[in-house]
């Protein structure tokens, strides 16, 4: 299976290179993400899991679960990416040339985060999300533009350095289980077993140390400096970003916890990723506050709900985990939801600033009512399916300490607000007055002008500036951007009525799977 899969990975890549047609290209990146789904969808249907793939490759519902939440928000960003990529080459932002590199990334960041996350062994593991950096890093910098390339390797300076850090703690953990095996292993499995065996507090330095690598991976607080940036100056990518790249670091951070379960460092570790979710959710809450720039401000929302989901896995129990892992599934459609009605304002106006959405309503309805059920959705409204997660976890946190609970409700509520203020100045903004003074200006034109017979030359004069007014507009919009949007918030709304059971047996089994029993 690891040969086929070898193999026709490396079959896509090559065909890739080679068709000079966008239609194809895309094809192929939205093809790669769609077999990733099947292939995915099989494992779980078929396979006797949990079961090894050779030495290195591990496959249990976990790993599997979120490489099936990767494919779906890749393939929706893929076939969203058509049409963006479209406008941004005829606008001039995009170069032609750079297509290949960048579908040749788009591909890569897909294989790379496979790879990692089917990887039994954690320096594997580690070398392939160093990897799914570098092609992140690609695609945020494929517009050449100056702020691109600062925000490139800003993202890719934060996120390495943090991962130096992981390194440190592989090392930890190799030496202490060859202190207490006799052998050293990175193996998850054999790691695992012998958890409850290793120091405490080796096992918790071990894990601090990790969680400063994954964590900035995720984009959690204080590590997350790269994520509004990259969200902001990213094309299509930004929505691979929030789908990929955070869960990657978020599933890191599960394997580790689950290993300190088995030790009386347990305790500890829950209250660092306590600490550290709450932090998140704080500074996240009240820097949505100022922002005036769409995609910041949804950048500063993933940073708020990688903290909620810190809290989910710190807390530590079989219910706090379960609504953790759908909260992981639901944040992507949502969160995917709303760049990608960003994305479409972003063509609209050629621009990301609130100043500049007039009449958003009348020149992009879908999108104005895909950042309106977005952002209810994203608050945890009901009755979209972020709503039973945030309650649960919340009930779960009250447990622990009530202040803790109403902190993090607080925070949140503050979130909100920040999303209120945002969409009401934006969606307010109507150019009523402007219109009606040219409507006045025309009929002035149209009456002087009847007399001398120049009413041909002022229609034409007329058509040329309405034409040039639609240039920044619909002009750049293509409809194949609207539909990933709309798919995505349908599904997440589906899931808010609709919980699958075969969901449920997933989430349950991950959870026996990690020993939460």
């Amino acid at each position: 299976m690891i040969r086929y899969y070898l193999l026709i990975m490396g079959i896509f890549l090559a065909l890739g290179l080679i068709p000079k047609s966008h239609r194809l290209m895309n094809a192929l990146a939205a093809g790669n993400g769609m077999l990733h789904l099947i292939m995915s969808c099989v494992a779980l249907l078929t396979f006797d899991l949990p079961g090894r793939l050779g030495e290195s490759l591990y496959l249990d519902h976990l790993n599997l679960y979120v490489e099936l939440i990767t494919a779906l928000g890749f393939s929706a960003a893929a076939f969203y990416a058509k049409g963006y990529t479209d406008s941004l080459m005829e606008a001039g932002e995009l170069d032609p040339k750079n297509l290949k590199t960048f579908y040749l990334a788009f591909n890569l960041l897909l294989v790379t985060a496979t790879v990692a996350l089917f990887s039994d062994n954690l320096a594997l593991f580690w070398i392939f999300a160093e990897l799914t950096t570098v092609c992140a890093a690609m695609l945020v910098a494929i517009l050449s533009a100056r702020e691109n390339i600062d925000a490139a390797l800003k993202y890719v300076f934060i996120v390495s350095g943090a991962m130096l850090f992981a390194f440190l703690g592989l090392i930890f953990l190799f030496t202490l289980s060859e202190q207490t095996l006799g052998e050293g292993t990175l193996n998850w499995t054999e790691l695992a077993v012998h958890a409850s065996e290793f120091s405490p507090a080796l096992l918790l330095a071990s894990f601090t140390f990790m969680f400063i690598g994954f964590g900035a991976k995720a984009g959690v607080a204080p590590f997350h400096t790269w994520l509004p940036d990259a969200y902001a100056r990213a094309p299509s990518v930004s929505a691979i970003l929030s789908g990929l790249m955070q869960n990657l670091g978020i599933y890191g951070i599960i394997r580790m916890y689950a290993l300190l379960r088995e030790s009386s460092a347990a305790p500890q570790a829950s209250s660092i990723l306590i600490a550290a979710g709450v932090f998140s959710i704080a500074l996240a809450s009240f820097s949505m506050l100022q922002q005036r720039n769409l995609k910041r401000l949804i950048a500063f929302s993933s940073v708020e709900h990688m903290g909620l989901l810190l809290i989910g896995i710190g807390i530590g129990t079989p219910l706090a985990l379960f609504w953790t892992l759908f909260y992981m599934l639901v944040h992507v459609l949502v969160k995917e939801t709303l760049l990608f009605s960003a994305g479409i304002l972003h063509r609209q106006y050629r621009s990301n600033m609130r100043e500049d959405m007039k009449d958003v309503f009348k020149l992009q309805p879908r999108a104005a009512w895909g950042l309106i059920l977005g952002s209810i959705a994203i608050v945890g409204m009901p009755p979209f399916p972020l709503f039973p997660a945030k309650f649960f976890i919340l009930l779960e946190s009250a447990a622990i300490s009530p202040y803790l609970t109403l902190i993090v409700l607080l925070t949140l509520i503050l979130a909100a607000a920040s999303f209120a203020n945002f969409l009401l100045k934006a969606f307010s903004k109507v150019t009523v007055e402007e219109e009606e003074n040219e409507e006045e200006d025309h009929r002035q034109i149209t009456r002087t002008l009847a007399g001398t017979g120049e009413i041909e030359l002022e229609n034409v004069i007329v058509k040329a500036g309405r034409e040039k007014d639609r240039l920044p507009g619909q002009y750049m919009v293509r409809n194949g951007m609207r539909v990933p949007a709309i798919f995505m918030l349908a599904l997440a709304l589906a899931l808010g009525f609709y919980f699958p059971d075969s969901l449920r047996d997933l989430l349950n089994a991950i959870i026996l799977e990690l020993g939460y029993v």
